[in-house]
């Protein structure tokens, strides 16, 4: 129909799932000039992609950018995303950290090198203009499974459902084609992992290890990983798109898991936070937590690839607006929008279970 061909194209946020990803989290330097490089990435980004990506077409690379709420009234004028806010510590029986990021890159590929060499140019054309929080390269660990050894991301959408979960629409109009995520790294306790008996660990996390077969609900506990991340509105279970990914260094003894999850709100993943570091009811925790500890945590808008492309590098919004209230920083145990009170999404080390 004529009327889709004005709807505004999303980054490519539902791509399939690869072997290789790049996490870069960067902060924007204090100046103008800082500000002015990385409204330049916004509309180079496509044009580095191809370049990079015409070199193996089979390579499959692509490239998410996101903003963090600090850092969007610095770089765009007018109205900001309705939803978009820092992320919310969740202090519980665990703790959900808060760290700094203004901008997110979510880069992948078949091929590491390919991811490798498009954070490279990124890099270079932002220059001084940005620091690192964090960069982190993700692998596929044999058949899609995490480190703890579950296969990782058996219900995550695809086609369709994929873009229904992730991809704002009607909602929020004047960013349709755009979408909201969070991203969490976490490291594991390996050795206290696997001194837990395979039984007692398909308890806490809600399937079989070896065959990936949920496990009956009359047999599964509630505090398991994917009965906490389940979330049912209406009668209707609400998905979100992850694409974890493991990361290690043997030589430091670090083991992990890199959580991403997109949604077309990001009161689902706030929610599934709350029900696994809090618990549903409170007190009945994820259990996966005890051997699985965040150590960043960051929310970010992904505008939509045809915002991006309209963004001027010189334009810099006419006055410093003043940035959304803050939202409560201790919202220990509260549901954190009013988008879908039981929303939460499949996260901690595994994403195939929401």
């Amino acid at each position: 129909m004529a009327a889709d061909e004005t709807k505004p194209t999303p980054q490519p946020v539902v791509a399939r799932l690869t072997r290789a990803a790049i996490f870069l989290v960067l902060t924007i330097n204090p100046g103008r000039e800082s500000e002015t490089a990385v409204r330049s990435m916004c509309g180079d980004l496509a044009g580095l992609l191809r370049a990079v990506g015409f070199r193996d077409l089979d390579g499959r690379l692509s490239c998410v950018m996101a903003f963090g709420s600090d850092m969007w009234d610095r770089l765009f004028d007018g109205p900001r995303p309705k939803d978009l806010h820092p992320f919310k510590e969740i202090h519980g029986v665990h703790h959900a950290v808060s760290t700094p990021g203004d901008v997110l890159f979510h880069i992948r590929a078949a091929r590491m090198d390919l991811c490798f060499e498009l954070a490279m140019h990124i890099m270079s054309r932002l220059g001084d203009a940005v620091a690192s929080a964090d960069q982190v390269q993700g692998f596929n660990y044999f058949d899609d499974r995490d480190l703890i050894g579950f296969v990782d991301g058996t219900e995550n959408p695809v086609d369709q459902a994929a873009l229904d979960a992730a991809i704002l629409d009607e909602e929020d109009p004047i960013f349709a084609g755009g979408s909201y995520v969070i991203v969490q790294k976490y490291l594991h306790d390996l050795k206290k992992w696997n001194a837990i008996p395979v039984e007692v660990q398909e308890g806490i996390v809600g399937r079989k290890k070896f065959s990936d077969i949920e496990l009956d609900d009359n047999v599964k506990p509630s505090y398991a990983h994917n009965a906490l991340t389940t979330i049912v509105e209406n009668g209707k279970e609400l998905d979100i798109v992850r694409d974890n990914m493991p990361f290690g260094d043997v030589a430091k003894g670090e083991f992990g898991t890199y959580f991403i999850g997109y949604a077309r709100s990001p009161a689902r993943t706030e929610q599934m936070l709350v029900n696994m570091f809090v618990g549903r009811p409170p007190g009945n925790y994820d259990r996966l937590l005890d051997v699985s500890q965040a150590i960043t945590g960051s929310l970010f808008f992904v505008p939509s690839a045809t915002f991006l492309d309209s963004v001027e590098p010189d334009a810099a919004p006419s006055s410093s607006p003043a940035p959304a209230p803050a939202e409560q920083s201790d919202n220990t145990n509260s549901a954190p929008s009013n988008e879908d009170p039981e929303g939460s999404l499949g996260i901690g080390s595994l994403k195939d279970e929401v």
